[in-house]
């Protein structure tokens, strides 16, 4: 199958490659991330990604536009439903870019990580694909957690310390300070 994978990040998408390569599948990169802040973070991992795409021969749809704003209007006053609207968003552009692409479906390395929501990404995935109609692989990648770690720092990829929004920024960093 011909097949785009969302990239959230290089690291994320050793395993995830791996795994559908082995499959014998078709695999395109996509990195649409306008959550990412601040905008060296974007940079970053984009920068990191496109070397990495270079080394493993993985074709990678980018694009120019840095729609910040539009995540931060959208979650602005509904902090703690970010990750609903940012999960959403992210599959319904990688859908589409699918569809008009003509691939025969999509995922995401979403589905790598430990500290998502696995169940509302395949819920999300699983509605945008019917409404698409694009067919959506909702795999468990998960397994390949620990070897898709190892893997980036044997490669001494860029490893970043947080999800990607401004919200998961002061989560992973800010501690506050104990009552008195």
């Amino acid at each position: 199958m011909k097949i785009l994978l969302h990239i959230c990040c290089a690291p994320c998408a050793i395993y995830p490659l791996k795994v559908l390569r082995n499959a014998g599948d078709e695999v395109f990169g996509l990195f649409y991330n306008p959550n990412i802040h601040p905008y060296s973070e974007y940079k970053r991992r984009l920068d990191t990604l496109k070397e990495y795409a270079e080394t493993i021969d993985l074709r990678l749809i980018t694009t120019d536009d840095y729609p910040i704003e539009d995540f931060l209007r959208n979650v602005a006053f509904r902090e703690q439903e970010r990750c609903r609207y940012c999960y959403h968003n992210r599959l319904s552009y990688t859908a589409q870019v699918a569809k008009k692409g003509k691939f025969d479906a999509f995922t995401s390395t979403l589905l790598y990580s430990k500290f998502q929501d696995r169940n509302l990404i395949t819920e999300f995935g699983k509605n945008l694909a019917k409404e698409k109609g694009i067919h959506f692989l909702d795999n468990d990648f998960r397994e390949g957690w620990k070897e898709g770690i190892d893997t980036s720092k044997e490669l001494g990829m860029y490893r970043q310390q947080y999800c990607g929004c401004i919200y998961s920024e002061k989560e992973r960093f800010f501690k506050h300070p104990k009552s008195k």
